[in-house]
């Protein structure tokens, strides 16, 4: 079995916690640091987009404000997420790893199993979206509006949803495990052409997309959640954890990723 490093649940602020994924990359693809999976939350609340968002265009940012909720410019791709009730995993290892498939799709497949097997820790009967039944439109800025390849499915509705980036020999694939949502919240946050169509996407989106919570009698709190899904990750994906602590050397590159990148208006409003 394979042992990766792991860095247990902890919660930070929106430029923290994207500093902290980036300098791990950096960190693996020196050397410093084995294969990693570490667990986060966030504080504020935090709108993220993907790379390629345009910041202006899609987000209302007088509402936000207004909502105490944070923003930041994610290095992945996909679309906007609120992060707020939710358990967040990031895997980052290399490219060439003996275990991880060159293609994205067959990686995500493959991440996938670590979260299925978390589901079935919560007794709840996930399944994965397969490539020929998953829709290839979206119908709005917001993420969870329809699963991607190999990403997890309850009752026929998204309740994670992932993002992947290669960089310079690694992937970092980053998640969100919804255990409640706002979407009250979220489509108040994004910006729409009218009232009318804000009210048909958020009601499209509450067809399509659900949390844990919603599904159960008796809600899982956010440590039973971090208990199955570092059980499910073990078992879904063959491997072993050892417990441990950002280097000083994460840390330190992680401050520097916040004051250049993650916290800064020129690289969060670049689009």
């Amino acid at each position: 079995m394979q042992k990766w490093r792991f860095l247990p649940y902890k919660v930070y602020s929106s430029s923290q916690n994207m500093a902290i994924d980036e300098a791990i990359i950096i960190a693996h693809r020196e050397g410093k640091v084995p294969p990693t999976l570490r667990f986060y939350g966030w504080n504020p609340a935090t709108l993220s987009i993907g790379y390629f968002q345009k910041a202006k265009k899609e987000v209302d940012f007088e509402r936000l404000k207004a909502a105490g909720v944070g923003f930041v410019r994610r290095m992945t791709g996909g679309r906007a997420v609120l992060h707020d009730q939710e358990l967040t995993y990031s895997i980052i290892v290399s490219e060439d790893h003996p275990m991880m498939p060159s293609s994205i799709s067959e990686s995500y497949r493959l991440i996938s199993q670590g979260l299925l097997e978390g589901f079935r820790r919560l007794g709840m009967n996930a399944y994965l979206s397969l490539p020929e039944y998953t829709e290839k439109s979206h119908s709005s800025s917001a993420c969870f509006d329809s699963p991607s390849d190999y990403e997890l499915v309850l009752e026929g509705k998204k309740v994670a949803g992932s993002a992947q980036t290669r960089q310079r020999g690694v992937i970092l694939q980053h998640g969100s495990i919804l255990l409640d949502m706002d979407e009250d919240l979220l489509f108040d946050v994004l910006r729409f052409p009218s009232e009318r169509v804000k009210e048909r996407l958020k009601q499209n989106f509450a067809d399509k997309a659900v949390a844990i919570n919603r599904l159960r009698e008796k809600p899982v709190s956010i440590m039973q959640a971090v208990t199955a899904f570092y059980q499910g990750f073990c078992r879904g994906m063959g491997l072993q954890f050892e417990e441990a602590e950002l280097t000083d050397y994460e840390k330190q590159l992680a401050d520097e990723l916040v004051q250049k990148r993650y916290g800064s208006e020129e690289w969060n409003l670049k689009r």
